[in-house]
């Protein structure tokens, strides 16, 4: 096929490719990542949850959520200085992206926002990507984020709008694309993603997938989540995602979106090596590391860096993990 850049997409043109043999599905998604990046290179990102429990959501993946007897307790937002001192270590280990993660329905306008906003600013003083996940955003909201320096703001989709109101009942699909509309209009880089595993059908997956890729800009960041069934949550009682099911997402993620950072995030820590090595030869170039993925676990940094160092994987240095390091390169690629 003739590969470019669309925004036109249809759920039956990104069904076909989504169940095409796997062999040949993994071959078009590596000779795309391959054109785009060019490189055996992944992002290391670090994520803390500055702010646990307590969300008024009722999220039915989500082990966070107040209604839920998950074992999760609710606590305070961190102090700026404790947050940076887990980036500072982040950064050390070797990652050029700190992400945030706050259990809100949406951001309030109070001295919790200026402390997040002092976090921003030292995240960025470090030399780090700084990403945020606060729930929903205004507009003035997000022109503060900007301004304090943040590079990317995480707000996932979860799922296609028509499964939408099977897990979450509390926003609308709406309120997430105006959350995104907001960011983008302020200029900061947008990730946004979703979750496999949560009893949904193949369609809502490329449902998912094609509100994203006909986006008039693509995300720049694509997470690829597989649920993580927590005891205490309505969906406590799901198969773990197979890892092939991971592979085909991942692979048509990085077909649709070839500029994109494609991220391997929840779910890492059920999967093998050679699962985690087929998901990046699949397209993932970006791995969250460190002992947690918010409230469920995550593999270890030395697990983690022994994996990369046997399959000859480098992370990406600062200076190549900027949010706009694929912006200008444009390539039309004829896949036999």
């Amino acid at each position: 096929m003739a590969h470019e850049i669309r925004h036109d997409w249809t759920v039956e043109e990104i069904r076909a490719i989504h169940d095409l043999p796997l062999f040949e599905l993994v071959y078009r998604a590596q000779t795309v990542h391959r054109a785009f990046f060019g490189d055996n290179k992944v992002q290391l990102c670090s994520l803390l949850s500055i702010k646990t429990g307590g969300c008024s959501e009722d999220c039915a993946y989500c082990p966070q959520a107040a209604r839920y007897n998950t074992g999760v307790q609710a606590e305070k937002l961190m102090p700026v200085d404790e947050v940076l001192s887990k980036a500072r270590q982040a950064r050390d280990a070797g990652a050029t992206r700190f992400c945030m993660g706050a259990a809100w329905r949406e951001v309030r306008d109070n001295e919790h926002f200026d402390r997040i906003l002092d976090m921003v600013r030292g995240v960025r003083d470090l030399g780090m990507e700084a990403c945020a996940t606060l729930g929903m955003l205004n507009e003035e909201q997000a022109k503060r984020l900007k301004s304090a320096g943040l590079s990317a703001y995480n707000h996932n989709l979860d799922t296609s709008e028509d499964h939408y109101d099977k897990i979450i009942t509390t926003r609308t699909y709406d309120d997430r694309l105006r959350t995104l509309g907001n960011v983008r209009k302020a200029g900061i880089s947008v990730c946004c993603g979703g979750i496999i595993g949560m009893g949904e059908p193949v369609e809502a997956r490329c449902g998912m997938l094609m509100t994203l890729a006909n986006q008039e800009i693509h995300p720049e960041s694509v997470p690829v989540n597989a649920l993580v069934a927590v005891e205490g949550t309505p969906l406590a009682g799901q198969a773990r995602v197979e890892t092939i099911e991971m592979v085909r997402m991942i692979a048509t993620a990085r077909i649709l979106m070839p500029q994109s950072m494609v991220r391997l995030s929840a779910g890492r820590n059920q999967m093998n090596e050679e699962a985690q090595l087929l998901c990046m030869m699949a397209g993932a170039n970006s791995i969250f590391f460190g002992e947690k993925l918010l409230t469920t676990g995550n593999p270890e940094y030395a697990a983690d860096m022994a994996l990369l160092a046997k399959a000859g994987i480098e992370p990406l240095a600062p200076n190549e993990a900027s949010c706009d390091r694929h912006e200008d390169k444009h390539v039309h690629l004829q896949i036999a």
